[in-house]
């Protein structure tokens, strides 16, 4: 078995583990999700340290024919652009169930739910075949919108999951349609993306056909990212979310759609990329400025991370519409920066949370004096959410505005003016209300963490720090590819990525 599929494997088997097990044994359903879990993040350390940077092609290749009648394959693998990304939710899985202990209603099912969409987002991020791609991120996304539901917090938690099941439901809908199409108008008779890429490079799509596709696939994954407009559900999903859902959504989930566009859309669609990147450009905008404007008007800690979460993904698509190497760099480290940000984050608010019962920045102040190690990492989350040298955020924010800058230099202006200044507004305003300050009453009881209960939080601030120190871990393995991807979106015919030594013979489209 390939080590990916063996990763994607164990937050499947941990869900059949702990279904298994009967209720008097109640006290081993998080011990079995934390094994599942932890087993994941460490075989994704494996397979990130295992990858040889620079290499051509796919590396640890699984392959199985699935359904030969209409070309649906398994097929998964890694290269520059998701080895990261799959370290990352690993890490982020385990670090959810490690800070999910106060989960007192249906505990089984909540552990059940939380590692499907462990397991559906690794799938995601592993899969070189669009529909399964599509698949585990369904299976992701559908324990969302319960978890939300049953384990929400706050009143308008109904209000919450019905909006967020709403528009992701319809952004999935959009994107399966232009998957659709790019099935059906290609004749290939498959969605693999090696074989796809073959195909076309001898039978390019119309285009008009190109354009067409590659809008749906930007405005369907980019309503699962929180491309602007398109956004609204995202601050609010997040604010009443169970800390651990909202760990994975915001730091997770939101990268498939990312992902998604730079496996299929841009190598696939070069017609459709120079048609609509100057959308996108515009768009982005929206993400940095609107979502940082309105990020400086919350009185919420979870709403202030949920905006600043939007205006984050502002810099990726900035990245995107470059359509550069070192744009398409930057915008992936931040992919993988921006999933342990956002998962340390909210992992924190919802410790702010259980001891103050409430997270109106008015009423918080003092953290550091009570609540040391707590109240260290938050101001360590918000000086890497505003782009403080020494995080990977840094790293991955810069390079994305010199890689922008070329192409599209009063973005980059705008992007630094409001990512940059806006964003180190709040998130300077929300350091000295949280963490400075006397003590307030509603934290004056409360405890720090201590022991074992800081492994969640060291588990994603110190890969934060160690990227921020030494991107260059990142950057060679996702270079190669990101130069793959701007070769095609640029050449006006994609071409075909070289194959490697675990996958000598990969099938053309005609061979179908």
């Amino acid at each position: 078995m390939s080590p990916v599929s063996f990763l994607i494997l164990l937050p499947f088997l941990g869900a059949l583990a702990i279904l298994l097990t009967p209720a008097k044994h109640s006290f081993a359903w998080r011990g079995t999700a934390l094994l599942f879990s932890g087993l994941a993040a460490l075989t994704g350390l494996s397979i990130f340290f295992d990858f040889v940077p620079g290499s051509a092609g796919f590396q640890m290749v699984g392959r199985v024919d699935w359904n030969s009648a209409i070309g649906l394959t398994y097929h998964v693998g890694v290269d520059g652009l998701n080895v990261g990304l799959l370290l990352v939710t690993g890490l982020v899985g385990f670090a959810a169930v490690g800070v999910s202990s106060e989960i007192e209603k249906q505990p089984k099912m909540f552990y059940v739910l939380l590692l499907l969409i462990i397991g559906g987002a690794l799938g995601s991020f592993a899969s070189l075949d669009l529909f399964f791609l599509y698949f585990f991120n369904e299976i992701a996304l559908v324990p969302t919108f319960l978890m939300i539901g049953i384990w929400g917090r706050g009143e308008q938690k109904n209000y919450a999951a019905f909006q967020i099941t709403l528009y992701l439901s319809l952004g999935a809908l959009v994107a399966l349609a232009g998957l659709i199409c790019l099935y059906a108008m290609s004749g290939a008779n498959t969605l693999d993306v090696v074989v796809l890429s073959a195909w076309l490079k001898e039978h390019p799509l119309p285009a008009a056909s190109q354009t067409l596709i590659f809008g749906l696939l930007l405005f369907g994954f980019g309503t699962m990212v929180g491309l602007f407009p398109f956004h609204s559900w995202a601050p609010l999903g997040y604010g009443v979310a169970p800390t651990a859902t909202a760990m994975l959504h915001a730091g997770i989930l939101k990268k498939v759609g990312l992902y998604a566009l730079l496996r299929a859309a841009y190598p696939l669609l070069p017609v459709g990329v120079a048609q609509w990147t100057g959308v996108l450009a515009v768009l982005c905008l929206g993400n940095l400025l609107y979502c940082g404007w309105v990020a400086m008007r919350q009185k919420d800690l979870n709403l202030l991370f949920g905006n600043s979460s939007l205006a984050h993904m502002g810099f990726v698509f900035l990245g995107l519409a470059s359509v550069s190497v070192i744009g398409i760099t930057g915008a992936v480290v931040i992919m993988v920066a921006h999933a342990l940000l956002a998962a340390l984050e909210f992992a924190l608010s919802g410790y702010l949370y259980r001891q103050a019962g409430t997270l109106e920045l008015s009423k918080l102040g003092g953290a550091m004096r009570q609540l040391p190690f707590v109240g260290a990492a938050l101001v360590a989350a918000l000086l890497a959410g505003c782009g403080v040298p020494g995080f990977a955020n840094f790293a991955g924010e810069v390079t994305v505005l010199f890689g922008a800058w070329k192409a599209l230099p009063w973005h980059v202006v705008a992007a630094a003016w409001g990512g940059l200044i806006i964003g180190g507004v709040y998130m300077l305003r929300a350091i000295r209300q949280v963490a400075h300050g006397e003590v307030s009453p509603v934290l004056a009881q409360s405890t720090d963490a201590g022991g074992v209960n800081r492994a969640p939080y060291l588990v994603l601030l110190v890969p934060l720090i160690y990227f921020g120190v030494a991107p260059t871990g990142l950057v060679d393995r996702i270079k190669p590819s990101a130069e793959r991807i701007v070769a095609r979106a640029t050449s006006g015919l994609p071409a075909t990525p070289a194959p490697t030594a675990a996958e000598p013979a990969v099938a053309t489209a005609s061979a179908h």
